[in-house]
């Protein structure tokens, strides 16, 4: 008589054979389940890292109700949307690749932290260093810096009041922080704007425990602006590499912790959280079938046909489309030359390491 074990009861998806090396890796059956309903009805809020600029676009080409609390001015054409910080995601706040961002963020719409430090100057041009690329040409003084941030965030405090849905797509680890004030910015003050001084700037790198704190504060302040109306969040954490870092360790090892803190974050705050759950871009993109095919040529990029795989898995789980017709079984032509155009500010930092060999 065969003994009886947990094993054998358990779906083809359980095991790495059958729910892997067997598997398409374009069309993967039950990789997502998702808790909660997701609808082109609910009002869909994006932000995070570069990854998540992909994500705006495929709900909005599907006719998600995308909430846009920024657009474009008219007149402005669609080619320049991006480079001026419009139609990347829910607001103009350009990425946010932290945990402590976000949360920094949401309390400045709550009105509980006020940054120093971000006003940033190149040349005779003024920036907001917490979203250095929405004017690529600066502002003429530190006044006009101020006052779009206020109705800059005056917009976004409405968008979390508004949203039924939240995604947020986590980036990095790493930041670079004002000392005295612990205002953190999505990239280190001299790169793009600004002058680096480093009695005032200092490297941050989040733990596991600063990263679930921020995510938890994030979500206590954004109830609080709501006025208690409850609301669902779903993460996912991006599939991208780090350009460069500075931890004092090699870029591969820096990468591996950053992504593997994020998502042991992502998949703690699920647990205990009913109204949030995790996507798993991430997964699917650096599944071992796809060889790297994934990626362009400078293994960063992620391919625009591998971005509409992510988002199949995506849409088939929420009933928006049928998985199975929709994707291809065999492996899709690739073209390392047709890249989505995205903005990432990170991807700055490959300009200072280019010459060194």
């Amino acid at each position: 008589m065969t003994s009886q074990h947990p094993y054998q009861s358990l779906p083809s998806e359980a095991f790495w054979r059958s729910g892997v090396a067997q598997e398409t890796p374009f069309a993967i059956n039950q990789i997502w389940k998702p808790k909660f309903e997701i609808n082109r009805l609910q009002k869909i809020a994006t932000a995070g890292s570069c990854f998540a600029q992909h994500i705006m676009n495929k709900l909005k080409k599907n006719h998600y109700t995308v909430l846009d609390v920024e657009p474009a001015p008219p007149g402005l054409p669609d080619e320049l949307h991006i480079k001026y910080g419009y139609s990347m995601y829910s607001a103009r706040y350009g990425n946010i690749y932290s945990a402590r961002q976000l949360n920094q963020l949401a309390k400045e719409c709550l009105g509980s932290h006020q940054p120093k430090g971000y006003i940033w100057r190149k040349n005779s041009k003024f920036y907001d260093g917490l979203r250095p690329s929405v004017e690529p040409d600066g502002l003429d003084s530190k006044q006009q810096v101020i006052e779009h941030r206020q109705f800059h965030i005056e917009q976004v405090r409405e968008m979390f009041k508004s949203l039924d849905i939240f995604i947020f797509t986590l980036g990095l680890t790493e930041s670079w922080m004002h000392r005295a004030s612990g205002t953190v910015f999505p990239i280190a003050p001299g790169t793009q704007a600004g002058r680096f001084n480093p009695r005032k700037h200092k490297f941050y790198n989040a733990n596991f425990k600063q990263i679930k704190d921020d995510m938890n504060q994030f979500l206590s302040i954004t109830n609080e602006i709501r006025g208690g109306k409850p609301f669902k969040m779903l993460l996912t954490v991006s599939p991208v590499p780090l350009t460069a870092t500075a931890s004092d360790t090699h870029v591969l090892v820096a990468t591996m912790q950053s992504k593997a803190l994020l998502r042991s974050a992502a998949a703690e705050l699920c647990s205990r959280n009913l109204n949030i759950d995790y996507f798993p871009s991430y997964e699917i993109v650096n599944n071992p079938r796809l060889n790297s095919l994934s990626f362009a040529d400078n293994l960063r990029t992620i391919r625009p046909e591998i971005v509409a795989t992510v988002m199949s898995h995506f849409f088939e789980a929420t009933g928006a489309e049928n998985k199975k017709q929709s994707l291809p079984i065999a492996t899709p032509s690739l073209d390392s030359n047709k890249i989505e155009d995205v903005q990432c500010e990170e991807a700055l930092l490959d300009a200072f390491g280019s010459n060194r060999r």
